[in-house]
């Protein structure tokens, strides 16, 4: 039977206990749950700039994947959310900059809200470690 194991960055703040995980590993599948433009510290980054948000969100994938044994070229999927579809160029943008060759499959949608007013984009991610051969 494949354990499921927990992964923690210190460069990604945790959420308060009983709440979510971050990053779960199961095999050599990760699972990385929705984040957003909080640092480590919880401050907001970005504060009204999609691209500020979505690359600080993309670092956070990046710092799980690094802390799980993997890297960027092993994510699969990425679902993303943002409040305003209109600014989805900028949240592309970032994209790129962590994504070449083959890019995960992706969904984009608009929400009317996310968890707290400021926040403009959510991210979450599946890979696989090792899988990776962009």
């Amino acid at each position: 039977m494949t354990k499921i194991n927990r992964i923690i960055s210190p460069d990604v703040g945790e959420p308060p206990p009983e709440t979510w995980s971050n990053c779960l590993v199961v095999g050599n599948q990760v699972f990385i749950a929705g984040m957003t433009a909080r640092s480590a510290e919880f401050d907001l980054v970005g504060e009204g700039a999609e691209y500020e948000q979505a690359h600080a969100i993309f670092t956070k994938i990046k710092n799980l994947m690094i802390a799980a044994g993997g890297s960027m070229a092993d994510i699969v999927k990425v679902n993303i959310f943002v409040t305003d579809i209109t600014k989805r160029e900028e949240v592309w943008r970032a994209r790129r900059e962590f994504f070449s060759g083959n890019f995960p499959v992706s969904t984009l949608v608009e929400v009317s809200a996310l968890a707290l007013p400021e926040m403009l984009v959510e991210v979450e991610a599946i890979g696989f470690i090792g899988g990776g051969n962009r």
